[in-house]
């Protein structure tokens, strides 16, 4: 039986991101739920809460649009336009969990779990698109094959607009998701 889900797109990037990544942030969650993706995110502050709130501003935006995947196991430490905060109390572990949920990895400037996540998006063999001009994993990351595993490279870095049109075209020729594990 075949089901039809709505496309979820990972916003990635720093806690403490700068406003110029924020500012990036919110324009990418409000494209991308105009493109008709669901936004997940890490569900803090930073990058996670501007695009949270950016994809609530979206003209097509719709309950639901907005998950948070939470590092504790308190629903409260979600930002304010979480929708749906799913309680990991992984910690760090739930940046596997964000990737892994994901079709496509968009990501805005970035420290070290931002590199974590890149990283796990790469194995799992999703998509990842570097967004914006602000420095961090994401940009300096853009144009590299991880490693030899893929064809293809992180994209970008790309404005906003054109990161989203890129992430359907990707998701619309990736097909399945890659067989991981046997």
């Amino acid at each position: 039986m075949k089901t039809h889900r709505r496309l979820i797109a990972a916003i990635i990037g720093s806690a403490r991101a700068s406003s110029d990544e924020e500012g990036t942030a919110a324009a990418l969650g409000e494209e991308l739920v105009d493109a008709g993706f669901r936004v997940l995110t890490g569900g803090l502050g930073g990058v996670m809460q501007a695009a949270s709130r950016g994809a609530r501003r979206a003209a097509r935006y719709q309950s639901g649009d907005v998950i948070g995947i939470l590092p504790s196991y308190d629903a409260s430490h979600a930002n304010e336009f979480v929708d749906i905060p799913i309680c990991t109390g992984l910690n760090h572990g739930r940046n596997l969990v964000v990737v892994a949920s994901a079709d496509v990895v968009l990501a805005v400037g970035g420290q070290s779990g931002t590199l974590s996540e890149i990283a796990l998006a790469w194995q799992l063999g999703k998509p990842v698109i570097a967004v914006g001009a602000g420095d961090g994993w994401g940009r300096r990351l853009a144009g590299v094959a991880i490693d030899d595993r893929r064809s293809d490279r992180v994209h970008g870095p790309l404005p906003p607009a054109e990161a989203v049109e890129l992430a359907v075209r990707l998701v619309a020729e990736r097909g399945p998701a890659p067989k991981v594990f046997p």
